[in-house]
């Protein structure tokens, strides 16, 4: 695939998350920077404030305010001088009741009175005064006999608290430097890990690959699931949704329990059941499952799934078996009938009429005893077919089919497509019981069906003595798939059986069968059965051999 043009993917990543915490962090630092400037300016005010306090809590100060006299002015501003000198501030001022200043830097500021109020108890603020802005403490002067008699005020300039936080902000950006360094770092660190869980493909391969996916994924006409390693659906195409019966936009992020309803179907998508072209049967559709674990870089990383409709090929395959077994019917009788032509033929040659006639007597006679004896029985005519046509084959496979004394049948059309249909998949299925590999060649084959009609329903009853099913294989037999015998040609085994047990349910009845030699198998229909209800996946008389 060629590489798209401009930067790789991981650089832009890189790129793009550097510029992300760059921008994030010089807006932090910014609003730091700010917050920081506040807590200078308040912190220089409180010191201000307890510099002032103990101006004002000095005896010798209170006095001369108190009690003036030629030296006050000398005292106090040397002590102001001292604590201008000690403590870095930019003035300190002494001001008496009449608000006259008795300290100050400005000389020419020294017995001028100030512009505003005594202050009655402590206070911080940004001044505006003489000296320019400043950040000030002012606090009330008490004299010796507790009453107010002026006020303390200690200040430094802003530009002094601005040079003094301008000195402390490259510590800061040092901090704010290490932590870009180490996001720089982790974003690097993450945009080389994407690059490996990408597979080095960049930003226009990925694109082109979703494209092509997509069109993939929702233009070929076989269902495909994905699962990843914790068993949940990460990818379902149009053909999935549609054999499963899913919703359009359900089942992604789900787990496969959450989508699929437990069962056979729910086991082969797991993994559980494994092997190739699985069948699986539906409730609409014929399935072939298959299931591909996917490995990346030699670890798992979940599992594809498709499915394939088999459904109308299956009714092919079923109706092509039914014409095979009409077209075996058919030859068996053709070959009885030149054995029998042959008979009479050689009776003729030797004269012998009246034996001949006599031969063609007791054959006629026979068949049409036969004939009688299932119409007499069985009232629908298709059925009456069937087991001729049956009957036919079984004479020329050498087995012996045999209709049971109990047998009875009204004309109940509605229930003729299914009987058909139930009764030509359990003939065929014993045939191939008592005449398939495995079977005593001297031991002949014997088929009993049995058809009763009650006020309930229908009870159908077929029996053989071959070596029939094993012991614990029953609850099995009507699984999709499961067979005792290899397949043949293009037909599948395993699905007959399955078919006929999923009509049977559909139509409100009962399968059942017996284990051990001499197979049993017993279905019951209620009466309110109908023709409607037949499965088309399964043909009338159709010969799916499937035990």
């Amino acid at each position: 695939m060629r590489r798209g043009s401009g930067r790789r993917l991981s650089s832009q990543i890189f790129v793009s998350q550097v510029s992300i915490l760059l921008a994030v962090v010089l807006v932090g630092f910014a609003l730091f920077a700010i917050q920081e400037r506040r807590q200078v300016d308040r912190q220089y005010m409180d010191e201000d404030l307890q510099i002032a306090q103990t101006v004002a809590d000095t005896p010798s100060v209170k006095t001369c305010i108190a009690f003036p006299s030629l030296d006050c002015d000398g005292t106090l501003q040397d002590i102001a001088h001292r604590l201008q000198l000690d403590t870095g501030s930019d003035y300190v001022v002494i001001v008496d009741k009449s608000g006259i200043r008795h300290t100050h830097p400005d000389v020419g500021l020294r017995g001028k009175p100030i512009d505003e109020p005594l202050v009655t108890r402590p206070n911080v603020r940004i001044d505006h005064g003489a000296v320019g802005t400043s950040v000030n403490g002012r606090v009330p002067l008490y004299g010796p006999l507790g009453d107010q008699v002026g006020e303390v005020s200690v200040g430094r300039r802003v530009a002094s608290v601005t040079a003094i936080f301008v000195g402390q902000l490259p510590v800061y950006a040092a901090w704010f430097g290490a932590a870009l360094g180490v996001g720089a770092l982790a974003s690097y660190a993450l945009a080389h890990r994407l690059k490996r869980r990408t597979f080095g493909l960049e930003l226009d391969e990925i694109a082109k690959l979703l494209q092509e996916r997509e069109a993939v994924l929702h233009g070929i006409r076989e269902g495909m699931i994905a699962f990843d390693r914790a068993g949940r659906v990460t990818m379902v195409n149009d053909e999935a949704r549609r054999l499963l019966g899913l919703p359009m936009f359900g089942g992604i992020g789900g787990h496969l329990e959450d989508v699929v309803p437990a069962g056979r179907l729910q086991d082969l998508l797991s993994g559980e059941i494994e092997g190739k072209d699985q069948v699986v049967l539906t409730d609409e559709y014929c399935l072939t499952v298959n299931r591909m674990p996917v490995r990346l870089a030699g670890k798992p990383h979940g599992a594809v799934v498709t499915l394939r409709d088999r459904t109308e090929l299956s009714g092919l395959l079923r109706e092509l078996d039914s014409v095979t077994s009409l077209t075996d019917a058919l030859r068996a009788q053709q070959h009885e009938f030149s054995n029998r032509m042959h008979t009479v033929a050689g009776l003729l040659e030797l004269g012998e009429s009246d034996e001949a006639l006599q031969y063609l007597t007791d054959l006629s006679g026979a068949e049409s005893a036969f004939a009688e004896s299932v119409r007499s029985r069985i009232a629908p005519t298709v059925l009456v077919g069937l087991i001729l046509a049956k009957a036919a084959v079984a004479g020329e496979r050498g087995v012996d089919l045999e209709l049971a004394e109990d047998t009875w049948l009204g004309d109940t059309p509605d229930k003729v497509q299914a009987l058909t249909t139930v009764l030509g998949n359990l003939i065929d299925n014993a045939f191939d019981a008592v005449s398939g590999p495995g079977v005593d060649p001297g031991k002949p084959g014997r088929v009993l069906v049995s058809i009763v009609e009650d006020d309930d329903g229908v009870t159908v009853r077929v029996a053989d003595n071959g070596p029939g099913i094993p012991a614990g294989a029953a609850e099995h037999v009507f699984t999709d798939g499961f067979t005792t015998k290899p397949a043949t040609g293009s037909m599948r085994r395993g699905l007959g059986l399955a078919l006929v047990h999923r009509l049977v349910q559909r139509l409100g009845g009962s399968i059942a069968a017996t284990e051990g030699p001499g197979a049993v198998f017993t279905v019951r229909l209620p009466k309110a059965a109908g023709d409607r209800d037949a499965d088309p996946l399964l043909s009338a008389g159709g010969g799916t051999r499937s035990r």
